[in-house]
């Protein structure tokens, strides 16, 4: 079996090394809009063939969109429209409205899953892949009851591969759900390192004082803004209810500091905890 990986950064590129090392039977071709991605890949052994255009993939069994989300209903429309009648198309992109919504119409509709597998880092590009990042993971798959049993059944072979748990969900919750777990939490770490640095001009002073609390949270104000504008931009009708909610508390919390009413700050700190339980129990499923 042939697959073929469009996007060889961190998704695409830790995706190759895993089927890669569980997958005897299968060859990956790879192609990247970067040459020097495509280069890196290669020479780095995540695919064993790169090509210079994303048409000489049309004829792979599966081919994986690992791509900015921007770019995704675009490049998923126009695969569909070169590859044959028996290619499998499944996308790795953390929002699902705007592909679901360009091949509603298609009439190779089926041959797509439209997946998001949860995993990443704040690092980016070939060298920045991993082995085993989507082990213990989740992965979502949107309008399950849209792709063929065929289709469903591969990238199931795939996520599974990986090591990943698959739950299902309508694309339009999903968006609404990530807005606020996982695109607010980028956003919050992006200012917050922003407001540090309008702040703190000396930056010996943000590298003496910053202890692991400040570095864990905006660790995330590192990735890449080529991959998360485009994120932001598709989810921005429930990112920016996202971001009111988040206002409103800090605005109360502000509210209470300035009152210094003690009380009021403890309640709001001890209701946050209950995030805890939850977090713990995520560790613990990923121990198992």
């Amino acid at each position: 079996m042939t697959i073929g990986i469009i996007g060889l950064g961190l998704i695409g590129g830790s995706m190759a090394i895993d089927l890669k090392n569980a997958l005897d039977t299968i060859r990956l071709v790879g192609y990247d809009a970067n040459e020097h991605h495509r280069t890196k890949a290669l020479a780095l052994g995540l695919v064993d063939h790169v090509v210079e255009n994303p048409e000489a993939l049309s004829a792979c069994h599966v081919i994986i969109l690992a791509i900015p989300v921007n770019h995704i209903p675009a490049v998923a429309v126009h695969m569909l429209d070169v590859c044959s009648d028996n290619t499998i198309i499944l996308d790795a992109g953390s929002t699902k409205g705007a592909l679901c919504k360009a091949i509603a119409q298609h009439p190779k509709r089926k041959n797509v899953v439209a997946a998001h597998p949860i995993a990443g880092t704040e690092n980016s590009g070939p060298e920045a892949a991993l082995a085993k990042l989507f082990a213990g993971k989740t992965n979502i798959i949107c309008e399950k009851e849209k792709s063929s049993a065929e289709a469903l059944q591969q990238a199931l072979l795939i996520f599974d591969t990986l090591g990943m748990h698959t739950i299902y969900m309508d694309a339009e919750e999903h968006d609404k759900h990530v807005a606020y777990v996982s695109h607010l939490s980028h956003v919050s770490s992006f200012l917050l390192g922003l407001t540090v640095l309008d702040i703190e001009k000396d930056e010996k002073n943000i590298a003496t004082l910053a202890g692991s609390g400040f570095a864990s949270t905006v660790r995330l104000a590192k990735s890449s803004p080529d991959m998360w504008a485009p994120i932001f931009e598709q989810n921005m009708e429930y990112l920016s209810q996202a971001l009111q909610e988040y206002i409103i508390h800090l605005q109360r919390f502000q509210y209470h500091l300035l009152k210094r009413d003690r009380t009021e700050l403890h309640k709001t700190m001890q209701e946050a905890n209950a995030i805890r339980r939850i977090l713990q129990g995520i560790e613990n499923k990923n121990q198992k």
